[in-house]
């Protein structure tokens, strides 16, 4: 158990380090955008598509200016949910699945 700690302790300090909550980016908003990812962005629901895209102008805005959000508004560790994850996994799935059919 003391070693989950010290690993979650170290995914905390990682996730502020890299600095991308500091501008109210979530994880999966940084995701580099291959075709899988693309594909993934196209069957998000709407709202949540939407949500992303607002907080990447934001980001883009803030950057432009050299500024960050103030530190109630970081995206916190906790709060951080994987929102596009489920969508990549399909797309992935799939993909592998197609590959191995042509394949055959």
């Amino acid at each position: 158990a003391g070693g989950g700690r010290i690993i979650d302790t170290i995914r905390k300090w990682y996730y502020n380090a890299a600095g991308f909550n500091k501008l109210g980016l979530m994880r999966d908003d940084t995701l580099h955008e291959d075709d899988d990812v693309k594909e993934a962005l196209k069957r998000l629901p709407e709202h949540l598509y939407n949500e992303r895209v607002f907080r990447i102008k934001r980001a883009l805005d803030l950057s432009l200016k050299h500024q960050i959000l103030p530190r109630s508004q970081w995206v916190k560790y906790e709060e951080d949910h994987h929102y596009l994850e489920p969508y990549l996994k399909e797309v992935i799935r799939e993909r592998r699945e197609r590959e191995a059919w042509n394949k055959k």
